[in-house]
């Protein structure tokens, strides 16, 4: 399915040509990662990476701290969620170009998270990607 599903991703990454250096794929936590045996925005990234031609970097975006579910969080709350939740290896993306991969983004705050760690682990630009925009008029 990542395969399949990535195939709007990989057309998209084309049209907008950045100038990329690595694919990252925002990284579950431990517990989420065992609940479910398998991490969405991973099985996107890879085939997403391997079109482009780019390096898929697993190991250069780590989630530090559990978060809970940002399904029921409003927008300011999700941004506190989140906060902190992820340290960048700077031996894997000092001075690279990042396109950072997730299945779904609401509020834009766990990209957000990410790109900030990135860019304090030293980053050159950092780009995101969703496969879908969730739409929550509850987050406001």
């Amino acid at each position: 399915m990542g395969e399949a599903l990535s195939k709007p991703l990989i057309d998209l990454a084309h049209q907008l040509s950045w100038d990329l250096d690595i694919v990252v794929p925002v990284p579950l936590g431990v517990v989420r990662r065992k609940e479910r045996g398998y991490n969405q925005a991973s099985l996107l990234a890879r085939p997403v990476a391997m079109k482009l031609n780019l390096h898929y970097q697993l190991k250069a975006l780590r989630r530090v701290r559990e978060t809970q579910s940002q399904v029921e969080l409003n927008r300011e709350q999700r941004k506190l969620n989140v906060a902190g939740a992820f340290q960048a290896d700077p031996k894997r993306v000092a001075d690279k170009n990042i396109l950072v991969i997730d299945d779904v983004t609401t509020s834009g705050s766990t990209l957000d998270s990410c790109a900030e760690a990135l860019l304090s682990a030293g980053a050159g630009k950092v780009y995101g990607l969703t496969l879908a925009r969730a739409e929550n008029l509850s987050i406001q």
